[in-house]
């Protein structure tokens, strides 16, 4: 895709918004579809001719930022489902009990399989079975064993045993023959791609940073929808140097940057603009977030995991658990206190999100721990990643400014 002068913002919407209309397009002309949950490896559907795939996360996270995640979520608590429930999956729910209306992208294409696993969200699966249920199509569950620890090579085997055992199931379900040679080009494209996205997060570096949060969880949208495919890679490369000219130019997000802040789970896709303008006033900065560090990683470290260039199978194995919730207290701290340090953060925010308990049920203990042992300013408030009616703008905002007077005593003391 030829990206030219173009920024990466409205590269991202070009090839967002394409990415939608190919999958609509692909499935109304006799594309196998497959819904997938965020960290299932997109790579092994691109080994097909004729396989797409859909995200219900991803797409649940865009209705939130367009600002009709409410009115989805009502619609599938209208069908009985608590508003306990996350939010994402009552936004998804709710899209497809009318077929995708109020959807931005018109909703996803029906599935002929879905694909969850159990490892990062312990709603999900349920979740999907509802959609197995209500469709009559086929769940496909890759069981990922938590992480106390690293990971055991038994159960990296057990990982790429169930992904051979996924391939031979849309071989048998589509017809269609699994091709080793478009599945490690896909996987290529994807280690390049990230490899930049690593890149991109390291402009947190600077003082001021190059980048914001915010930016972060708007520019990983490639990472859930496009990975293992050509654009995926030249998009991250276009963010690349259009940040580091910028940096260049002396153009930075918060050019009176005071505060250097850190945020711990989801992004709150319904307060991007809002959060992001309100904190520039008061000279603070959130440079960095979990929930993009850990993207390439693996279990305890939030630095860029290689591939060796064996075995592609074994390498999307091993990248299972990059992502916070299958992560044990102990390497969660490990993995957070390393950038955390490595960024020079003032404060964290701990967003208890009321949507995501696997991601917040340890912030507690980090809290104490990054105050007590780490010395660092922590305050927590109260969100929800797609329902923005329980988020409360004033309260956040009081405990944030709260934060900062707090960081304020420390310097002076």
């Amino acid at each position: 895709m030829e990206t030219g002068k173009i920024g990466a913002g409205k590269h991202l919407t070009r090839i967002i918004t394409k990415a939608y209309m190919d999958l609509h397009e692909r499935a109304a002309n006799g594309a196998f579809v497959v819904w997938i949950a965020i960290n299932v490896p997109a790579e092994i559907f691109l080994g097909f001719e004729n396989v797409v795939y859909g995200v219900p996360e991803s797409h649940a996270a865009m209705n939130a930022a367009k600002g009709v995640g409410v009115t989805q979520c009502v619609k599938a608590e209208q069908l009985g489902y608590s508003m306990d429930l996350c939010s994402y999956a009552r936004i998804d729910i709710g899209c497809v009990s009318d077929h995708g209306k109020d959807s931005p992208s018109f909703g996803l294409p029906k599935p002929d399989l879905i694909v969850s696993n159990n490892n990062n969200c312990s709603l999900l699966t349920k979740w999907f079975d509802v959609h197995h249920r209500q469709m009559g199509v086929p769940h496909f569950l890759i069981d990922v064993p938590f992480c106390y620890q690293p990971q055991k090579e038994k159960d990296r085997e057990y990982i790429v045993r169930q992904f051979k055992d996924l391939i031979r199931v849309i071989e048998e379900m589509s017809g269609q023959k699994f091709h080793m040679d478009r599945f490690c080009q896909a996987v290529d494209y994807s280690i390049q791609g990230v490899a930049l996205w690593k890149k991109f997060l390291e402009f947190a570096d600077h003082k001021p940073s190059g980048i914001t949060a915010f930016d972060s969880f708007v520019h990983m949208a490639p990472f859930l929808i496009l990975r293992g495919v050509p654009a995926f890679e030249e998009h991250y490369r276009l963010l690349v140097e259009e940040t580091e000219q910028r940096i260049a130019d002396c153009v930075f997000p918060v050019p009176e940057e005071k505060y250097r802040l850190f945020w711990d789970n989801i992004a709150p896709w319904h307060q991007l603009r809002k959060m992001s303008s309100r904190l520039a006033e008061l000279n603070a900065n959130i440079v960095g977030a979990t929930y993009t560090s850990c993207i390439g990683t693996k279990e305890g470290s939030f630095d860029l995991f290689p591939f060796d260039g064996t075995d592609p199978m074994h390498f999307l194995a091993r990248t299972q658990n990059a992502y916070i919730c299958p992560h044990g207290l102990e390497l969660r701290k490990q993995a957070m206190a390393g950038v955390v340090r490595k960024l020079k953060i003032d404060g964290i925010i701990f967003a208890c999100n009321r949507s995501c308990k696997p991601y917040s049920i340890t912030q507690m203990d980090q809290q104490k721990h990054f105050f007590n042992q780490e010395g660092i300013p922590t305050v927590m408030i109260e969100v929800d990643h797609a329902d923005a009616r329980k988020y409360n703008e004033e309260n956040s905002f009081l405990r944030i400014e709260a934060l900062l007077e707090a960081i304020d005593a420390k310097r002076a003391a």
